[in-house]
């Protein structure tokens, strides 16, 4: 299965049968409504566009782990860059075209991931890597973001168990430790990235892992 093109598909889906109030709560992102969210998701898809027509020729320095750059801070929403994104989601004012916005490019960057030579190397960020890998790494992403973006909405489906375990494993990876098998992936994931807080139970089970926490990915 090309878990790119599912965990991408459900998010965009999830995103297409939110009703227009859905978009004035907030998200799982510190400081981000759920419009906030999607115009992000809308950059995302211009980023694996230009990525994805940026072959370059050298060795590749980075894999789909190794791509993400970890912290222990969790962002708080005053970066100028998340301001940024708060401001051009507003300017949409109305949900639908950000709808249209986001199927428009998403649809695009799902067709060129398709497309794509997974063995091309691409060059994004001052680093290189495989377009496998790539794709490969935005697995974790788009996982991430639809568990950000059903954070408040009890009533809207998660991303897919595939995406979720693939996404736990890389999470894994980076920790260089496993979650205790206790954990979900989904609950893996959320406190193994600061998204939330673990339950003293859950402390108790992560031993000397809790002291690591979180994983912040950039």
């Amino acid at each position: 299965m090309d878990l790119f093109a599912h965990s991408w598909t459900a998010l965009r889906t999830t995103v297409a049968g939110l009703p227009d109030e859905d978009f004035g709560r907030p998200s799982g992102c510190a400081g981000w409504l759920v419009r906030d969210l999607v115009c992000h998701l809308v950059i995302d898809a211009q980023d694996v566009l230009i990525t994805l027509v940026t072959p370059v020729d050298g060795a590749p320095t980075r894999d789909a782990v190794t791509y993400w750059e970890v912290s222990r801070t969790a962002p708080s929403g005053d970066d100028p860059l998340d301001a940024l994104i708060v401001r051009l989601a507003a300017a949409y004012e109305q949900p639908g075209l950000l709808r249209f916005h986001l199927d428009d490019v998403g649809s695009a960057a799902g067709r060129a991931a398709e497309l794509a030579d997974r063995g091309m190397r691409v060059g994004t960020r001052d680093v290189v890597l495989t377009a496998g890998d790539y794709l490969g790494a935005y697995v974790l992403e788009w996982t991430l973001h639809h568990l950000d973006l059903v954070a408040h909405l009890p009533h809207v489906a998660g991303p897919p168990a595939e995406g979720l375990a693939r996404s736990r494993a890389m999470l894994e990876e980076i920790a260089d430790a496993p979650f205790p098998a206790s954990f979900s992936d989904e609950d893996a994931l959320l406190v193994g990235t600061g998204r939330r807080a673990p339950t003293s139970a859950e402390a108790a089970a992560l031993g000397d892992l809790a002291a690591r926490l979180p994983f912040v990915l950039g």
